[in-house]
């Protein structure tokens, strides 16, 4: 598989193209952005309905995934997948309950106390992108740390599959972090539907999560409407720095992981070993055949540098 390969010299400025991120066109989404979110404000759940079939290609006759939906999601994973997904809640958990912040008071003068609290948000929304792979992983990722703060309530959207399903390992790691109110529908109008509030889906306080361009660009409207976003994430990147003491095989790994997320993420090798220059493309070669999404991942990859 071959990526872009740029032996640098000492001039910085040959850097700085190479470290481009890939753009978002926010400008140009605005219009659309505008639209869906004006019809969800006024239309609500009938609004989320409409653009659900548009866009995902599913008549849908309840947003909301049922109880039995989710109970349903534990006895169709393999003991495997499910093993796989309690170890990462388990070094997840870990590793943000260490963080969880306390209290500061500092004594500024005879009398005079200041101090520092962390306060949970009361309601706080996560959206899970869907499409081509079920990240069940961003799940962990965004509710855990929700459950340390002490959210009272974590509402999760996700878009749905053309059968009106959503993927029962985003189910089961839910139910693993204790979220109930979840909901199928996705993109901007997802956003929208949890900056305004609609019969079926709550209005939050903030929106975290990460996806496609019109779900950042989205999120950034759902902030100028005074919802709070965690940040405006996408498309997907990553960039590794080895040395000789690199394991080609794992550093091959970390930028597929990134790459199969789709065909405009983007991954960046900066190695000062030439063993790992000369090798890395063999073996990403070898370990793309192994991949379900490897069409996806080569597309990206194109796209991609190798950087010594």
């Amino acid at each position: 598989m071959k990526m872009n390969r740029h032996i640098l010299g000492s001039s910085a400025s040959s850097y700085a193209p190479l470290l481009e991120r890939p753009q978002l066109r926010v400008e140009e989404l605005s219009s659309t952005i505008e639209d869906i979110f004006a019809s969800v404000k006024v239309n609500g759940d009938k609004a989320l309905l409409d653009y659900t079939r548009r866009f995902d290609g599913v008549s849908l006759s309840s947003l909301q995934v049922k109880n039995s939906e989710i109970k349903q999601a534990e006895s169709s994973l393999s003991d495997t997948l499910k093993k796989a997904i309690a170890r990462a809640y388990k070094n997840i958990y870990t590793f943000h309950k260490a963080q969880y912040p306390e209290d500061v008071v500092v004594d500024i003068s005879s009398g005079i106390k200041c101090w520092q609290k962390p306060v949970p948000i009361d309601k706080v929304g996560i959206y899970i992108p869907g499409g081509s792979a079920p990240l069940f992983s961003t799940v962990l990722m965004l509710a855990i740390p929700a459950m340390i703060a002490g959210c009272k309530e974590i509402v999760m959207t996700t878009p749905p599959n053309q059968k009106g399903l959503i993927h029962p390992a985003i189910l089961y790691a839910a139910e693993m972090c204790g979220i109930t109110a979840i909901y199928k529908v996705g993109g901007a109008q997802a956003i929208a539907g949890m900056t305004y509030g609609t019969v079926t889906v709550p209005k939050v306080y903030k929106i975290f999560g990460p996806g496609n361009q019109y779900v950042t660009a989205a999120k950034m409207r759902s902030f100028q409407s005074g919802v709070a976003i965690d940040m405006p994430a996408g498309p997907s990147e990553v960039l590794v720095y080895a040395d000789d003491s690199g394991e080609v095989d794992f550093i091959a790994s970390d930028l597929l992981s990134q790459a199969e997320h789709g065909p405009d993420s983007q991954v960046l090798l900066v190695t000062s070993s030439l063993r790992i220059m000369d090798s890395i493309e063999e073996v990403l070669a070898s370990q793309l055949e192994t991949l379900p999404r490897r069409d996806i991942a080569a597309q990206a990859l194109k796209n991609s540098h190798l950087i010594y």
